[in-house]
């Protein structure tokens, strides 16, 4: 049974690129041995998408407002790729990481999955709405409800 995502970015400069997510971002993490972190991650989402050319992963760090969160890392040093672009399903920019890598962040503008059971739940039948954290989701024992009545089918 899947229990969670264990993400790795590879980098030149693996040293300050910890130093963000653990001194910037402030996330919690264990030392598995020689100063090698691996850091907890907010609620994760997955989308599956059909590739244009050829197949490739890509990592975000989701935001409720991106003009907010920039002007909150740009004050303590970070720095962006560039301007915040409209993609229609959510506004996205990337973040520049020691070492010359990039990590894109993006604040949706479609429901999330975020909060959701991640084990035999289905969001295919939630209506689309505006993509506020929390928004449209139900209540903790409502969700527990319609799980028990799923499992009695």
């Amino acid at each position: 049974m899947v229990n969670g995502i264990h993400a790795i970015i590879y980098t030149q400069d693996a040293e300050n690129v910890r130093a963000f997510f653990r001194d910037t971002l402030k996330l919690s993490s264990v030392d598995v041995g020689h100063g090698w972190l691996i850091f907890a991650l907010p609620p994760a989402e997955l989308g599956i998408h059909p590739a244009d050319g050829e197949a490739h992963t890509e990592l975000y760090l989701m935001c409720d407002n991106i003009q907010a969160t920039m002007k909150d890392l740009a004050g303590k040093g970070i720095e962006f790729t560039g301007p915040v672009a409209e993609e229609g399903w959510g506004l996205t920019t990337a973040i520049k990481l020691p070492g010359g890598g990039e990590l894109g962040i993006y604040q949706p503008r479609h429901p999330t999955a975020l909060g959701l059971a991640s084990a035999g739940s289905s969001s295919s039948k939630r209506k689309p709405g505006r993509a506020k954290s929390g928004a449209g989701k139900p209540k903790p024992r409502k969700r527990a409800r319609k799980a028990a009545k799923r499992r009695k089918r």
